[in-house]
């Protein structure tokens, strides 16, 4: 039978059973050391704590007509600072900002 609740994970994976946000921010505050955050749920959770360093986004040649929004609705304007822009074979276009504080 499958079942839909992780209980384990490998490699460099924390699994989190309780506050996200607030696991995130213990971490910032324990090493500092970088930290992907992955999921348009949790990383726009993490985007309006404002616990997000950098943004790197890969652009794709492909529209799709739906889907979760990455980016929800914030309370404020998060500026930016291009920190990097890397185009791939095929069209692929990555950019990487670093949050402006």
């Amino acid at each position: 039978m499958f079942s839909s609740r992780i209980d384990k994970v490998d490699w460099n994976t924390r699994l989190v059973t309780g506050d996200a946000i607030a696991e995130i921010t213990r971490l910032k505050a324990e090493d500092g050391g970088p930290m992907n955050i992955g999921g348009a749920t949790l990383a726009g959770a993490a985007m309006r704590a404002g616990l997000i360093d950098e943004y790197a986004i890969a652009a794709y040649p492909v529209l799709v007509g739906s889907g979760t929004p990455f980016f929800t609705a914030l309370d404020s304007w998060v500026n930016l600072n291009l920190v990097e822009t890397r185009t791939f074979p095929g069209g692929v276009v990555l950019t990487r900002y670093e949050t402006r504080r």
